[in-house]
Order: structure tokens, then sequence, then C-alpha cells
């Protein structure tokens, strides 16, 4: 009789907050809907594209056109069916059964998981009270666990902070592990990328993604940039028709108007601020919030009492975010979600 193996027996597939709510604002989606200019375009795009055909298996015009709006060299960068499945990628490319990755608590749930997938043991180094990270330390524990990849997200989901690029800089030249750097929200605080000099390291990956400050997440596109050496392993490991044609006419579409690009991203920053300061201005008021992080990403990170309590009673409201533990992290949405938010939490905290 076929029995399961003991890394797969116990697992339950990935469930998100389910059900109709008026607003959400629980998984860091864009609120920004393409322009009726672009949509005609994409209309054309799907019109044009052979179904019948396999797609494109590197995403060579897709590629192009992501590496032309983020400078980098295109022959450094493998397209992928979200940046989850390139997570999946590289722990199977580059780990071996018994390796050790290291993640930097709390952080992405995600890179554990495919880690564990490819048995494997996650070293956790965990964030202080201010969820700042010591960049010796985690630099001590890699290299006295023999971590094979170190692995986070910068800025970090789910807190909000961030890591200097002095501090990343040191941390890459002073470990034999490879470095994957998520920067699925760097587009809000892009100042601290490392993007730029990627070819300067042999043991560096950056992530980045068009679900967040491209507002596209429904096509499922993820990149990988890294140095030729490391990208080839990623395009051999990955499957070979893993981006389909629609996404990838899309995403060309979507590259092809980097000023709309510039516009997302700098919309949902003043949304994101806005929101920030009217949750300051409510800790003014209340007790029931006990602190509010500095944002450099789409979404703002505070630590309330009862907040799974707070979280289900904004849920009766129709109002989703997300609860974590004692903390609540809250997407920046349009001017009337935000203030709908806002009035329904301020009300929540004076019961």
């Amino acid at each position: 009789m076929f029995q399961l193996n003991e890394k797969v027996k116990n697992l339950t597939p990935y469930e998100p907050i389910s059900g109709t709510y008026e607003i959400r604002l629980d998984a860091n989606e864009s609120f920004l809907k393409f322009p009726q200019e672009i949509e005609n375009e994409m209309v054309e795009a799907l019109k044009n594209t052979a179904f019948n055909r396999y797609p494109d298996p590197m995403a060579t015009k897709l590629v192009d056109g992501f590496s032309k709006y983020f400078k980098v060299n295109p022959e450094c960068v493998t397209a992928g069916n979200g940046s989850d499945e390139i997570i999946s990628v590289i722990m199977n490319a580059f780990l071996q059964k018994g390796d050790k990755i290291l993640t930097l608590e709390p952080d992405f749930s995600m890179y554990r998981f495919y880690a564990e997938i490819a048995e494997c043991e996650s070293v956790k180094y965990q964030k202080n009270d201010d969820l700042d990270v010591n960049i010796d330390e985690v630099i001590r524990i890699a290299n006295a666990e023999k971590v094979r990849i170190v692995i986070f997200s910068n800025p970090c989901n789910p807190t909000s902070r961030i890591i200097t690029k002095d501090d990343l800089r040191k941390l890459i030249n002073s470990v034999e592990a490879l470095v994957v750097l998520d920067e699925a929200y760097m587009d809000f605080a892009e100042d601290e990328s490392l993007l730029a000099e990627f070819e300067n390291y042999n043991n560096l990956i950056i992530l980045k993604t068009c679900s967040k400050a491209l507002g596209s997440a429904a096509l499922r596109l993820g990149f990988a940039v890294a140095n030729k050496t490391l990208t080839n392993v990623i395009r051999a490991v990955k499957s070979p028709y893993n981006v389909n044609s629609v996404s990838q006419a899309l995403g060309e579409v979507l590259f092809a108007h980097p000023d709309y690009i510039d516009y997302c991203i700098e919309t949902v920053i003043k949304s994101k601020e806005e929101l920030y300061n009217s949750l300051v201005d409510l800790l003014s008021k209340t007790d029931k919030i006990e602190r509010i992080y500095e944002s450099h990403t789409n979404f703002v990170f505070l630590k309330v009492k009862n907040a799974k309590e707070v979280f289900e009673k904004m849920k009766n409201c129709g109002i989703i975010i997300r609860n974590m533990g004692e903390f609540l992290r809250i997407t920046a949405g349009t001017k009337y979600e935000n203030e709908k938010m806002l009035a329904n939490l301020q009300r929540i905290l004076e019961e």
C-alpha cells in the first residue's frame, strides 16, 4: 500500500482568506487598475497570441522589457511564474538534502516551506523588539551554521523595515552562502536596492515581482537577477515553459509603459504615507495601539492589543486586513478604502 512520505503527509494547501468583502487590504496588492489605453493594448496583444503554440521558454521579449525598465543586462534575468516559483527553483537548484538555509524572522513564510520540501533545515535569526536586524549577528550565525543560503525580503514583509545597502554589502562579502535578496517591495524604497551592482557578486540573486508596485498580481510574473553563472543554473533548472503566453504578452505591454509604472509607484507611496500618518494620529488617541513601525513598503505594520479580536471585528464590518499574532498588517488602498478602514478601526479600538 502506498504511503505518503514524512515531508508531505501533514501538509495542507495554502488557503487565503476567502469570501466576499467590500474592502480587502490584506494581500499587499495594488489598488490601481490599468487605464483604458493599456487595457486596449492588452486586448490586442491577446488577439495576436498563438494559443496553439507553447510559450517562449525564455520569455525573451518580457525579459527585455523588464531589463530596459530596471536597467539590467537581460542575459542576467530569468522570468518565472511569480517569485514563488523562482524561490522553489532556487531551493532545488542550490541545495542538497540536509543543507541549511538562514531566514530572518519574521519574514515571508514560503522561504522555509520550499526549503523543507527540498529536505533542508531552516535556521532562524530572530529580530529584536524593534524588528531591526543586527547584520553582524546574521553573519556570525550564517558562518557558524555553515548555511548554504541566506534568504530574506528587503524591505521586509511583514515588518516593512529595511536593511541598508552598506549592511547588505557587508553580509554578501562576509559569508560563503548564496544570498537571495527578495526585493518585492523595493520599488517603494529604491534607494537601498542592490540591483545596480548585482554583477559585482558571485553569491547574490535578487528577486523582483510585478505583483506589488506594478499592479499585476493576476499575471504571476517574477524575475531573478544574478550573474551569468547563477542565471544559467536557474534557467536550466526551471520548467521549460514556466511563464504562459498570456502573462508574457500582457507583461510586455506593461513594461512598454514606463511612465505608467512610475505613476503607479508614486501613487501607491502617497496612499501609504497618508495611511501611515492617519494611523500615527490614531495612536495618539488610544492606548490599544502599542506601536506603529516606520514603513518602506505599500503597507503599515502595527502592534495592537487583542489584535486577533480587532481583526475579527474588522472582518465582520466587511473589511479584511492581515492578523499576524499580536500585529496587524494593513495594505494601502484607495482614499475611500483607507478612510473607511480607519473609521471602523478607530470605532473598534474605542469599544
